[in-house]
């Protein structure tokens, strides 16, 4: 863990923020301004990077690999309510500015690398700049509605239908989920979703 300032890749680490779906309407002196802040942390497949129910939380810039925020409910099953990929966001605002626990975990589901800053100090730099705020908080509520979406998914249509639905609406991760993850995610075993891919219905790793 580094800051950018002082990593290594600082240059191409700049590029790849560049292209972050908040970070690039930033305009080079707001970068330079959010730069000193901005931590680089590189994560192996699997790591924990905010544990449900934390009351610390962070914002976090996806720079490489793929996220999860999944939910741990009673009796250990855990259920997964979106997929992050390199050029988006992970953040528990809403919580953090409700004052409330985190309500998920955030794990890499690959080897990932993240830029993160505690979240107190990535809302008083928002604060100062009102399109950027408009612009995360725009994001934040689109996570939110995506999330419902999905939720609304899982209770209404069937097994193909939630695999069609998903490699219509998500091809960014084609060939690149885990099996596991996937079936996880969308409520189903892995045997049913290696019968659908033998069917030739989606291809996987």
């Amino acid at each position: 863990m580094s800051l950018v300032a002082d990593h290594r890749d600082r240059n191409i680490i700049l590029v790849e923020l560049r292209q972050n779906i908040v970070l690039k309407r930033l305009s080079a002196n707001q970068m330079a301004e959010l730069e000193p802040h901005l931590l680089v942390v590189d994560c192996p497949k699997g790591e924990c990077l905010l544990d449900q129910g934390d009351q610390e939380m962070e914002q976090y810039f996806l720079i490489e690999g793929i996220l999860k925020r999944v939910v741990t409910k009673s009796k250990g099953k855990e259920m997964i309510l979106r997929f992050t990929h390199e050029g988006e966001m992970e953040t528990s605002y809403a919580a953090w500015r409700l004052n409330t626990p985190a309500p998920y975990s955030i794990m890499a589901v690959t080897k990932a690398r993240v830029a993160k800053l505690p979240l107190p100090q990535w809302a008083a730099f928002i604060d100062d700049h009102a399109k950027i705020k408009q612009t995360f908080e725009d994001e934040v509520m689109r996570h939110m509605s995506e999330i419902m979406a999905h939720i609304v998914t899982l209770h209404l249509l069937d097994a193909p239908s939630r695999v069609h639905r998903f490699q219509r609406k998500h091809r960014e991760f084609s060939d690149r989920l885990p099996k596991k993850e996937l079936a996880s995610y969308l409520n189903l075993s892995a045997e049913t979703l290696s019968r659908l891919q033998q069917r030739g219905k989606i291809h996987l790793k």
